[in-house]
């Protein structure tokens, strides 16, 4: 998986698209639901939200590049751009750290151990 190297335009209008709470409860369910994604029907459920209001929103996360969308007859399954998150990560982590491993590798092992309590 190659990963985005964003401008700070770029880094900053999708921290913009998740800086909503519907939004970023949307875009907690798409990453949580894994590659194969998940519907707007679901997503709409999740988020207790309209499904016209969810297009909304959706909208705006796909514009970003944060998610994309996969359509099965009239179905649409909405999953995460796994590089422009990547890419998104490594801009607020390593790239904002610059000039200053030890704040880089601090953060960076906090993660790992986020993710394995998670896991």
């Amino acid at each position: 998986m190659k990963e985005l190297k964003l401008t700070p335009e770029l880094a900053a209008n999708q921290f913009g698209a998740l800086a909503h709470e519907t939004r970023l409860t949307v875009f907690r369910a798409v990453m949580s639901a894994g590659p194969d994604g998940v519907s707007a029907g679901d997503l709409a459920d999740q988020a207790q939200v309209t499904p016209s209001n969810l297009s909304a929103h959706l909208t705006v996360l796909v514009s970003a590049g944060l998610l994309h969308v996969r359509k099965e007859g009239r179905r649409r399954f909405y999953s995460a751009t796994l590089p422009a998150v990547s890419g998104l990560l490594n801009f607020l982590i390593v790239e904002c750290c610059d000039g200053n491993p030890e704040i880089c590798d601090l953060a960076v092992s906090d993660l790992n151990g986020l993710q394995k309590a998670a896991c």
